[in-house]
C-alpha cells in the first residue's frame, strides 16, 4: 500500500486515488484557508493525485490558470478525469513529470500547492530549490499534510514508527521551518493542529 500511495498504479491504484480524492479534502480546505487565491493566478499542484485539489484550485483561480504534475500516469488519468471540464474550457493542465525537474520557466507562478506528498520527495532540498524557481517573487509555496512528526497525533505516530519500511521522510515543525528557510522562502510560517496531525508550511519568494 505505501508503494500505492507514493505513485498509484494499475487498478488498486485508481482506488487509492479515490480514496485520496475524499480523505485529503477537509485538510486540503483547512490548509488552502490560510493563503488568499487571487481569481487571475496561474497556480501549480505537483504530485496532483485524484485532482480534487485542482478543482478546488480552480473554482478560485476563475478567471487564471491550474497547471497539475504528477509522477504516476495513473494519477495523470485520474486528474484530468474529474477536471475534465476544466480541462476542455482552458483553464486547467496536467502533466506527466516530478518535482525534481518541473517542465516550467523561471517565476511562473503566484502559488505552489503540494498535498500530501512531500514526505514521498526523493531529495526535498533539491526538490524545494527547483519550486523556488518557478515561483514568482512575492508568491508562495504552501505545503499541506495530515501527518508530521512528533505531532503526538495517532496517525502520525503509526507513520513514524514505519517510515523506514514505507519510505516516508516525516518532518518536525522545526525540520519544515528549516526546509522553507534553506530554499530562499521568507515569512515562513508553520501552523499546525495537532490533536489531528495537520500540517500547513507556508513560504513567500521574495519580491
Amino acid at each position: 500500500m505505501p508503494r500505492q500511495c507514493q505513485k498509484p498504479s494499475g487498478p488498486l491504484g485508481r482506488i487509492v486515488l479515490w480514496l485520496m480524492n475524499v480523505s485529503h479534502s477537509r485538510v486540503t480546505n483547512w490548509g488552502l484557508s490560510h493563503i488568499s487565491v487571487g481569481k487571475n493566478f496561474t497556480i501549480l499542484d505537483i504530485g496532483c493525485g485524484g485532482g480534487r485539489t485542482i478543482s478546488k484550485l480552480a473554482a478560485l483561480a476563475t478567471e487564471g490558470k491550474v497547471y497539475g504534475i504528477d509522477h504516476s500516469r495513473q494519477s495523470v488519468f485520474a486528474s484530468s478525469r474529474t477536471n475534465a471540464r476544466w480541462i476542455q474550457s482552458g483553464q486547467v493542465e496536467i502533466c506527466l513529470g516530478t518535482v525534481s525537474e518541473l517542465p516550467f520557466r523561471d517565476n511562473r507562478f503566484e502559488v505552489v500547492t503540494a498535498i500530501e506528498t512531500h514526505f514521498w520527495w526523493a531529495d526535498l532540498p533539491s526538490a524545494m530549490g527547483e519550486i523556488f524557481r518557478v515561483v514568482k517573487p512575492g508568491g508562495k509555496l504552501v505545503i499541506i499534510a495530515e501527518v508530521y512528526k512528533a505531532s503526538g497525533n495517532s496517525a502520525s505516530r503509526l507513520a513514524e514508527k514505519y517510515s523506514a519500511i514505507s519510505g516516508m521522510k516525516l518532518l518536525s515543525v522545526a525540520e519544515h521551518e528549516e526546509l522553507f528557510l534553506a530554499a530562499g522562502f521568507q515569512d515562513v510560517q508553520i501552523i499546525t493542529k495537532p490533536e489531528k496531525g495537520w500540517i500547513c508550511g507556508i513560504g513567500a519568494k521574495a519580491q
